[in-house]
């Protein structure tokens, strides 16, 4: 036989306020056992404490009630778990935007004393093997993760460090051409692997340490340097990953050329 608990009581059982318990009874998350038909009065069980605190647990890390509701009438444990399962996943990908945004605001708040080091630097016509396609901004990292997949497979042992060149349009319109590639002696044509041809250029390079979650305050730096010294950005960005997530699975060793075209302000008004 079930002693009949009142709302109060079962409230101080699980720590959960009252009007907590009926706003779970109004999503249909945790009905009481009994309520009583002329009074309202609610009453639960003791073997309904576990599912008001395992209910309280999943709120707490912010599981939609919809998705509570379905993790309670799951009745394979495999199938609660993998809900579960699921949402942390979520929570743990929210997590680390959170961190990076972190990051990236003391890193602007409280900047570096000693500035980016930045260098123009020639860089002569070269032949690479490349993959490229026009990309969302949003699909970049999954697009370029495939693209040096394919890459890696039809080339094998790497020369040299990849890199990766960005059209201006990616960053100003959300879409864009991107071309990943890799040093090649002879690139091959197979699959969506090609030989590219990569213009002479001069280029205002500068180092980003760490991953790329905070690559956009290194742009800013350079950016504000091509300014500073009366340059003008003239073509598509690229980048050189010098070391990466192919390299070590450390991010702290992670290191990252990011090199924009330039030219002269003063060349092109004599132009």
């Amino acid at each position: 036989m079930h002693t009949n608990l009142s709302i109060g009581e079962f409230a101080r059982l699980t720590h959960l306020s009252v009007r907590t318990l009926r706003r779970y009874h109004e999503a249909d998350l945790l009905v009481p056992a009994h309520v009583d038909e002329r009074s309202g009065y609610r009453y639960y069980t003791a073997e309904q404490i576990p599912t008001a605190q395992v209910i309280q647990r999943l709120r707490d890390l912010d599981v939609p009630i919809a998705t509570v509701r379905r993790i309670l009438d799951a009745t394979e444990p495999a199938a609660r778990s993998a809900l579960v399962a699921e949402h942390l996943l979520r929570l743990e990908s929210e997590l680390d935007r959170t961190r990076a945004a972190v990051r990236s605001l003391r890193r602007l708040l409280a900047p570096d004393p000693a500035p980016v080091q930045v260098e123009v630097r020639p860089v002569p016509r070269m032949t690479v093997a490349a993959v490229e396609g026009d990309v969302e901004l949003d699909d970049v990292l999954g697009w370029y993760a495939g693209a040096m997949a394919e890459l890696d497979a039809t080339l094998g042992e790497p020369a040299g460090p990849p890199g990766g060149v960005y059209d201006n349009a990616l960053f100003e319109g959300g879409r864009g051409h991107v071309l990943v590639h890799r040093p090649s002696a002879d690139p091959p044509d197979r699959g969506r692997v090609h030989p590219a041809v990569l213009p002479a250029v001069e280029l205002a390079v500068a180092t980003h340490v760490g991953d790329h979650d905070d690559i956009d305050v290194t742009y800013g730096e350079v950016g504000a340097w091509v300014v500073a010294n009366a340059l003008s950005v003239a073509g598509p960005v690229r980048e050189t990953y010098l070391i990466g997530p192919r390299d070590t699975a450390d991010p702290s060793q992670w290191r990252t050329e990011i090199g924009w075209p330039v030219f002269s302000v003063s060349e092109m008004g004599r132009s």
